[in-house]
């Protein structure tokens, strides 16, 4: 059975473009991490290898979309990176400890964020508004900014 939210959630991610699908998978991986970590100090064997299974998922998703010809260097190491933590999470199902899941934490937040500044830098910014009869009009070169010495 569908709830409401499964359905924001699948229009969310239908009308989202590629820079927020990322961010949609960011924000879904530390959502599972942190759901393996609470199964994990209740003691909930099944649901701590669920939630890190998709996790794993997750981040895989995310290797695979990395375009390796035009990322380059950068790419490469961020592929590294997903699996980096994806060993890391197998290593808290297999040890059951909360370390592991905490430093993949903190990875993904970091990733998040860098990519929240990158979105933001990347969106176009609205045009000012055009007013009918409003015309701006261009000050003379010796009154522009750039023109001033000190």
């Amino acid at each position: 059975m569908s709830t409401a939210y499964d359905t924001y959630l699948e229009s969310t991610i239908l009308s989202a473009d590629p820079l927020e699908l990322v961010a949609i998978l960011y924000h879904a991986a530390l959502d599972r991490v942190g759901s393996a970590k609470t199964a994990l100090r209740e003691g909930d064997i099944v649901r701590r290898s669920r939630e890190i299974t998709r996790a794993s998922e997750i981040l895989n998703e995310l290797a695979l979309a990395l375009d390796h010809e035009q990322g380059g260097d950068f790419s490469r190491n961020l592929a590294e990176l997903y699996d980096y933590m994806q060993r890391r999470m197998i290593e808290a199902n297999c040890t059951q400890t909360i370390e592991p899941l905490d430093e993949v934490t903190r990875l993904l937040l970091t990733l998040r964020e860098g990519w929240d500044s990158c979105r933001k830098s990347l969106r176009p910014r609205p045009e000012t508004p055009r007013y009918q009869g409003y015309h701006p009009i261009e000050a003379p070169a010796e009154y522009s900014p750039l023109s001033v010495t000190a």
